[in-house]
Protein backbone atom coordinates (compact mmCIF):
# COMPACT_ATOMS: atom_id res chain seq x y z
CA UNK A 1 0.00 0.00 0.00
CA UNK A 2 1.40 3.28 -1.06
CA UNK A 3 1.91 6.01 2.06
CA UNK A 4 -0.06 9.20 1.54
CA UNK A 5 2.33 12.37 0.67
CA UNK A 6 3.82 14.12 3.50
CA UNK A 7 2.11 17.65 3.50
CA UNK A 8 3.73 20.68 5.12
CA UNK A 9 2.18 24.06 6.55
CA UNK A 10 3.88 27.25 7.62
CA UNK A 11 2.62 28.88 10.83
CA UNK A 12 4.39 30.88 13.89
CA UNK A 13 4.58 27.91 16.39
CA UNK A 14 5.29 30.01 19.20
CA UNK A 15 2.17 28.77 21.14
CA UNK A 16 3.86 25.03 20.69
CA UNK A 17 7.31 26.47 21.29
CA UNK A 18 8.96 24.85 18.62
CA UNK A 19 10.45 25.14 15.42
CA UNK A 20 9.23 22.37 13.98
CA UNK A 21 5.97 19.72 14.52
CA UNK A 22 5.80 16.44 12.64
CA UNK A 23 2.43 14.53 12.80
CA UNK A 24 4.11 10.57 11.93
CA UNK A 25 0.99 9.27 11.66
CA UNK A 26 -0.51 11.95 9.42
CA UNK A 27 2.37 12.53 7.38
CA UNK A 28 1.89 16.14 8.47
CA UNK A 29 4.75 18.62 9.45
CA UNK A 30 4.18 22.11 10.99
CA UNK A 31 7.30 24.66 10.47
CA UNK A 32 7.81 28.11 11.86
CA UNK A 33 6.64 30.62 8.78
CA UNK A 34 9.25 33.11 11.25
CA UNK A 35 11.86 30.89 9.81
CA UNK A 36 14.60 31.57 7.66
CA UNK A 37 17.75 30.50 5.51
CA UNK A 38 20.01 27.80 6.78
CA UNK A 39 17.62 26.84 9.51
CA UNK A 40 14.66 26.89 7.71
CA UNK A 41 16.29 24.33 5.72
CA UNK A 42 17.58 22.57 8.92
CA UNK A 43 14.28 22.15 10.39
CA UNK A 44 12.47 21.16 6.75
CA UNK A 45 14.67 18.39 6.62
CA UNK A 46 14.49 17.46 10.12
CA UNK A 47 10.46 17.01 10.49
CA UNK A 48 10.77 15.30 7.35
CA UNK A 49 13.46 12.38 8.62
CA UNK A 50 11.04 12.03 11.78
CA UNK A 51 8.14 11.35 9.48
CA UNK A 52 10.13 9.20 7.17
CA UNK A 53 12.24 7.59 9.85
CA UNK A 54 9.83 7.24 12.31
CA UNK A 55 11.80 4.67 14.59
CA UNK A 56 15.04 7.00 14.55
CA UNK A 57 16.15 8.63 17.95
CA UNK A 58 15.97 12.29 18.32
CA UNK A 59 19.69 12.34 18.34
CA UNK A 60 20.53 10.58 14.91
CA UNK A 61 17.41 12.84 13.36
CA UNK A 62 19.32 15.93 14.53
CA UNK A 63 22.51 14.98 13.53
CA UNK A 64 21.42 13.47 9.94
CA UNK A 65 19.34 16.69 9.60
CA UNK A 66 22.21 19.11 10.37
CA UNK A 67 24.69 17.41 8.10
CA UNK A 68 22.41 17.42 5.18
CA UNK A 69 21.67 21.14 5.33
CA UNK A 70 24.69 22.26 5.76
CA UNK A 71 25.34 20.12 2.37
CA UNK A 72 23.18 21.67 0.78
CA UNK A 73 23.54 24.90 1.84
CA UNK A 74 27.12 25.13 0.27
CA UNK A 75 26.15 23.48 -2.63
CA UNK A 76 23.79 26.81 -3.10
CA UNK A 77 20.46 24.92 -2.32
CA UNK A 78 17.71 27.95 -0.77
CA UNK A 79 14.47 27.83 -0.12
CA UNK A 80 13.38 30.64 -2.21
CA UNK A 81 10.37 32.27 0.13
Amino acid sequence: MEKPPIKIFYRKLGKEQALGLAFKDTRVIHIDSRLQGLEKLTVLIHEIMHVQQPKWAEIKVEGNAKELAQLLWENKIRILE
